[in-house]
């Protein structure tokens, strides 16, 4: 399947990132080597894609969109652990915070796995098919069983709730599953649009211009979202507000989405905050003066 070259910007701006926070994780960095040049890996990437959005006209959920979560997981993990805040597999004293990005890395690499079978239950699906490949892949990192069994259930848990259904029970189940939407950049939505698929997913995925994760002032993380249209309230207030609001991390993660609007656009209001699981209205005002 060809891909706009839009997503290879992306996917590259993504990677450099990934390999940026884990230059200083050893056995992370050697995981995300395995993945991403791994052939199994890399068909479940391509059969993902077939079936997401050629048979169903919905986004894209390969090798691209892996690697924008991962990047944007990865970024969430850093400015927690720079807060203080340790992951749950470190509070454990289960791993180290080596493992704790591993763990992360591989369960955002191969959550959507499952949508090369079926999107329906994709991810119970994901479960047997990531378990298979991590299985061959992790005894090059973990030889003892025990331990890279421990690791193991920690990504397959981080799997299985990457869409908050059932919740996720751990910071790090909360990182990928937050990861995984705050992909949603109006190049996400490219593909199924220009098919001709128009719904309010792909509209509104196509009004998101940039979306950043950074330090914020009253919370270690804060999630910045430009919109030139105001449909893309729906993909701040309905996936990925939804997201943070049910896990974790609600209370260490903000959300504050904008809109900024083209030419003939009208604005229904200046933004939205996401505080807590509760949806406010913002203004710039009251950023700047905070």
């Amino acid at each position: 399947m060809e891909m706009p070259e839009t997503y290879a910007e992306m996917e590259a701006e993504a990677a450099s990132k990934v390999t940026s926070i884990l230059s200083v994780y050893p056995k992370a960095e050697r995981m995300y080597d395995l993945l991403v040049t791994d052939d199994e890996v890399r068909a479940y990437w391509r059969m993902t894609n077939y079936f997401t959005v050629r048979q169903l006209g919905m986004n894209d959920h390969g090798e691209t969109h892996a690697k924008i979560a991962t990047a944007s997981a990865l970024t969430i993990l850093d400015l927690l652990q720079k807060a203080g805040i340790l992951p749950d597999i470190v509070e454990a004293g289960a791993g180290s915070e080596d493992d704790a990005a591993l763990v992360v890395l591989s369960a955002m690499l191969c959550h959507d796995f499952g949508n090369a079978i079926h999107r329906e239950a994709h991810q119970e699906i994901s479960i047997p098919l990531a378990h298979a490949v991590l299985s061959r892949l992790l005894p090059s990192i973990y030889p003892n069983i025990g331990e890279r069994t421990e690791i193991l259930s920690f990504i397959l848990s981080a799997i299985y709730t990457h869409h908050a259904e059932p919740l996720p029970l751990t910071k790090e189940a909360a990182m990928v599953c937050i990861g995984d939407s705050s992909d949603m950049t109006k190049g996400r939505g490219r593909m199924a649009f220009d098919a001709g698929s128009i719904t309010i997913h792909t509209v509104s995925a196509l009004s998101i211009e940039r979306v950043d994760i950074v330090s914020g002032r009253e919370r270690p993380v804060e999630i910045q979202i430009m919109m030139s249209n105001s449909a893309g309230i729906y993909q701040v207030q309905e996936i990925l507000g939804r997201k943070v609001a049910v896990g974790p991390l609600k209370d260490y993660v903000d959300v504050i989405a904008l809109v900024e609007p083209g030419e003939g656009e009208e604005r229904i209001l200046e933004g939205i905050t996401i505080r807590s699981g509760k949806c406010l209205p913002f203004r710039r005002e009251d950023h700047r003066r905070g």
